[in-house]
């Protein structure tokens, strides 16, 4: 154990100076703790002792969650979230060894950027996840469902008849609502059923999976501002390797809570990162996941800003479609 680690409380991270801290912390027992990620740092050439500031820390792939175990430690997990994936291509597995972390850095993150859960009727418009077992995004909605103060909060599989008459019901009383849904079932409900949102949320996850057309971001939001009657359009980030979410309350700019840091690395030399404003791939460091790996590489293409906000602009090319939450530009 190095020591330090366990006094590092990351969901009370309040300046850049504590996060490098933590993260260099979580570096040294995930290359002690984690067989996966020890081996590859190894074949990069890369030992605990030369590493001193997070740029240097090396991320793993991505692609590690579907053909290996990738764990830090020996518990068992308590709970495995698993990704979705069209037929014939393997899916993530990420063996989560204690739920209440990730429910602590799920909670967290929502309030801090929207307040206490508690406070809003939650409504989740998300089929393809309630359709299939192991998913980390509807395992976080229901906890947000059992924890909204209101009796109307809960799922709609297909039914937008419901929905939107719930919607309804919600807005005569002025009651703070958070409509939580997956993109084609969004654009459905706001081509079937035009309404105007006042006092309502709109959180897109992502995912056209292709029941539509795909559309690039902006397009989505625009149908749906125009057909749900909202000024902004919310989008959450995430994904079934992360324990942690990034948040997008207008113009597609995503904020991280201070336990989480998205960076751009050089789509050509992997250990280079880019600097600000210029696209690469998106590498994340989520504190949270310190029972995996904190350190990813995903096969996402984007750009990191001065402020440390991030865009989500495509994928790598062959990539294959994660159903989570990236449409496909």
């Amino acid at each position: 154990m190095v020591q330090g680690l366990e006094q590092e409380h990351i969901f009370a991270i309040a300046s850049e100076t504590e996060f490098s801290k933590a993260a260099l912390a979580t570096f040294h027992y995930q290359y002690v703790h984690n067989n996966i990620y020890q081996a590859y740092c190894q074949h990069l050439g890369v030992r605990p002792e030369t590493v001193k500031h997070p740029s240097q820390i090396p991320f793993l792939p991505i692609g590690f969650f579907k053909t290996k175990k990738v764990v830090s430690g020996r518990s068992r997990p308590e709970t495995v979230f698993t990704s979705s994936g069209t037929t014939g291509v393997a899916t993530s597995s990420h063996f989560v060894q204690r739920t209440a972390l990730y429910q602590e850095s799920f909670r967290t993150g929502f309030e801090h950027f929207y307040g206490p859960v508690q406070d809003y009727c939650v409504l989740a418009l998300l089929p393809s996840y309630l359709e299939r077992q192991g998913s980390s995004l509807i395992y976080m909605v229901e906890d947000f469902i059992t924890r909204s103060k209101y009796a109307e909060s809960g799922f709609f599989l297909n039914d937008l008849t419901a929905l939107a008459a719930q919607l309804g019901h919600l807005e005569a009383r002025n009651i703070k609502t958070l409509l939580i849904g997956v993109s084609f079932a969004l654009l459905d409900l706001a081509v079937q059923f035009p309404m105007t949102l006042r006092s309502t949320t709109v959180m897109e996850t992502g995912g056209m999976k292709g029941r539509r057309k795909e559309m690039i971001r902006e397009e989505l939001h625009d149908v749906l501002k125009k057909g749900l009657g909202v000024a902004q359009v919310h989008s959450e980030y995430g994904m079934t390797e992360l324990l942690s979410q990034a948040y997008s309350m207008d113009h597609g700019a995503f904020k991280t809570p201070p336990w989480m840091k998205v960076l751009a690395r050089d789509t050509e030399d992997p250990m280079a990162l880019q600097p600000h404003g210029k696209t690469g791939g998106l590498n994340i460091i989520d504190l949270a996941n310190r029972d995996s790996c904190a350190f990813i590489a995903t096969q996402d293409l984007g750009k990191v800003h001065e402020d440390g906000t991030f865009e989500v602009l495509g994928r790598f090319d062959h990539a294959d479609v994660r159903g989570c939450n990236l449409m496909v530009l």
